[in-house]
């Protein structure tokens, strides 16, 4: 059976996309030789005023385990504070694209909202940098946070992992990771739409015409990052966490996706696995949303219940 996106879209989303740049760009009909284009296209969307913030931000540079030291943007409240939670943040792009470094209006507001430390990672991309190299920068930025709790004044218990798209499916492998190191024990892992099964095969996985992340950029984005192993069976829990054998020790979770992405049914088994195990899990899948909605079109009724939904978890998590 077919699904009828255009009839199941939410109407202000579809009318969003009918005018954004974003709805005419077909991230699936990109190739390796073509990504620059894209990232051009990317990174020269028209720019969005950033709401005023109390905010203050920095980059640092981070010791790297494997010959790369990746740099972070540090959000802070003003003024000076001890033992603050904090989120660690890593962006989206199909592992191929975006930045952890451009100032974040969403970091800013949780910064701001629950007085809390906001640590974004800039990790190394796809195809250039494959599988290792952007999780490594990731458990790099994580490892260094959780070291120098005292000086960015953060309670080294309470640091969240966070991540939305690839940045989710990295929050979920880095989750993984910390786990099985046991060096840093983040208190809560917040999902957005994560990219986490590189084998295309569920229902979702198969919507013809899906908005903004079709099959096709899916397929693009997994061989990016895994090269020749996407889709086999030599594929590491750590780089596609749906793999995972076990899901037993790790965080508690906010899981969250749209009824018309392509990670709909992998998100919601995921979450389901981790439900079993009795891991507290809160799962919401969001109607009429295609993939990125909350951030494409944030004054949609849908996207102020995300956001809605994603403020109370972050709060019952980092200000219990």
């Amino acid at each position: 059976m077919t699904m009828d996106v255009a009839a199941t879209l939410d109407p202000e989303i579809a009318a969003a996309l009918a005018e954004s740049p974003i709805g005419s760009i077909d991230f699936g009909s990109f190739t390796f030789d073509s990504l620059p284009i894209m990232r051009d296209a990317m990174a020269n969307m028209p720019a969005v005023d950033l709401p005023l913030t109390t905010t203050v931000s920095h980059e640092v540079v981070v010791p790297g385990a494997t010959g790369h030291d990746p740099t972070v943007r540090v959000y802070s409240p003003p003024g000076p504070g001890e033992g603050r939670p904090c989120i660690y943040w890593i962006h989206g792009g199909g592992y191929m694209f975006g930045s952890g470094l451009t100032v974040d209006a969403r970091l800013n507001r949780w910064a701001e909202e629950f007085e809390c430390v906001a640590v974004s990672i800039e990790y190394r991309l796809a195809p250039e940098d494959p599988y290792p190299a952007p999780l490594d920068d990731c458990y790099a930025g994580l490892v260094w946070t959780a070291a120098h709790a005292d000086e960015l004044g953060v309670d080294p218990a309470r640091i969240a992992i966070a991540g939305a798209s690839a940045g989710g499916g990295l929050a979920a492998g880095l989750a993984i990771l910390a786990r099985d190191r046991g060096e840093v024990t983040p208190c809560f892992q917040l999902l957005i739409y994560p990219m986490i099964d590189d084998s295309n095969t569920s229902a979702s996985s198969l919507i013809k015409g899906a908005p903004v992340w079709s099959r096709e950029a899916n397929d693009l984005g997994w061989r990016a990052y895994l090269g020749e192993l996407a889709g086999g069976d030599d594929v590491p829990a750590y780089a596609a966490p749906a793999r995972v054998e076990s899901v037993a020790g790790l965080p508690p979770a906010w899981i969250g996706v749209g009824s018309l992405d392509v990670f709909r049914d992998e998100d919601i088994t995921y979450a389901s696995r981790m439900l079993a195990a009795g891991i507290p899990v809160e799962l919401h899948v969001y109607p009429g949303a295609p993939h990125g909605f909350e951030m494409i079109v944030p004054g949609a009724a849908v996207s102020q219940a995300c956001q809605r939904d994603m403020s109370a978890a972050l709060r019952r998590a980092l200000r219990p």
